[in-house]
């Protein structure tokens, strides 16, 4: 059951990871449970918020300084914010991200913008849930690299977390609770009312002629509407356009989770909100620019077996190409304004 009100760690930042518990059953009674209403930018739709999972003013305060909680990590020197930085679009602004020990992996750190929204998380869709994302970076051995068990014994080490874990669920620090109070925070990360939901509403003077132009190619000539649809510009599901399929180990996406071979080196479409604030580009980083973004698609991807039968070669002109750039430069937003909070 979900319920709506006003109002994505989105994706797999290094390589696979473990999925921790997911957070189910009704939520433990807490102390204190304010309730939050967040208004919802421009262009955008009520957030979908469970049932078991309520937004307090408590919970998402408790969420927040668990997204900048280094302490999560084995070592304490990675937190969700390590990855998906306020500062940097809620990513890294890296092609890979780096986790714990320096480690590396193979994919990009998506922003966690709008992620309330998405039908699954992780460049491949394995977690259905932001509670059931929030914990796997935890026991993933090349981004956090610690245990859930571990983690909670050194939080509940901390009074001021036990106390607020109280406060709030009930209950003295679980993993059930850090995954609910992660996952409350991030519904409220939000990005929209762009010049492009202006011109939506009404305000035909909000996009440049240019973006305007782009726009009509968005939906036209350059078919990107056919995946990129609706107020958050994604259909949430997944594509092999033929980034990566040139390498000797070819990271295989949504394959790994469903095991069907049409699913091989397919990946979630992504939102274009922000864009500016979350280059590199692709689920490998491999794009530095949206003009090489643009690029990749009017050549028609890399042809390989499972090559998504939408990607075809678009002959646009260089002018068409500026223009289509321009369209996605007028997608960045008012996004959601975090600081790093103090942490007890």
């Amino acid at each position: 059951m979900t319920v709506r009100v006003r109002m994505t760690m989105a994706g797999a930042a290094v390589g696979a990871l473990a999925l921790g518990a997911c957070a189910t059953g009704p939520e433990p009674p807490g102390r204190t449970a304010t309730p939050l209403t967040v208004n919802v930018p421009r262009g955008l739709e009520e957030v979908p918020i469970p049932a078991d999972n309520p937004m307090t003013v408590e919970k998402v305060e408790l969420g927040k300084q668990l997204y900048f909680e280094t302490r999560l990590s084995l070592n304490d020197t990675i937190s969700c914010a390590t990855c998906h930085d306020p500062a940097r679009g809620f990513t890294d602004q890296a092609p890979v991200s780096t986790g714990i020990g320096g480690q590396t992996g193979t994919r990009s750190a998506p922003t966690v913008l709008n992620s309330a929204y998405a039908f699954s998380q992780f460049w491949d869709g394995r977690a259905a849930t932001l509670e059931d994302q929030a914990l796997g970076p935890i026991e993933n051995p090349i981004e956090m690299g610690a245990s859930l068990a571990h983690v909670v014994r050194k939080l509940n080490e901390i009074p001021g977390y036990r106390s607020q874990f109280r406060n709030v669920f009930g209950t003295e620090v679980t993993s059930e609770g850090i995954a609910r109070a992660i996952a409350a925070f991030e519904r409220t990360l939000l990005t929209g009312d762009s010049e492009w939901d202006r011109y939506q509403s009404g305000d035909t003077a909000a996009l440049s002629e240019a973006a305007r132009r782009g726009w009509e190619l968005f939906g036209g000539k350059a078919n990107c509407s056919s995946c990129h649809v609706g107020f958050n510009l994604t259909d949430g599901i997944f594509h092999n356009i033929g980034v990566g399929m040139d390498e000797e180990n070819l990271d295989m996406g949504r394959y790994v989770v469903t095991k069907d071979v049409n699913d091989t080196g397919a990946f979630k479409t992504p939102i274009l909100r922000d864009l500016t604030s979350t280059a590199p580009y692709m689920h490998d980083g491999s794009e530095a620019t949206l003009e090489s973004v643009v690029e990749y698609y009017n050549k028609g991807g890399f042809a390989n077996e499972w090559l998504d039968a939408k990607m075809k070669p678009l002959g646009l002109t260089e002018q068409e190409k500026a223009n289509l750039v321009a369209f996605m430069r007028s997608l960045d937003g008012s996004s959601t304004k975090v600081a790093p909070p103090a942490l007890p």
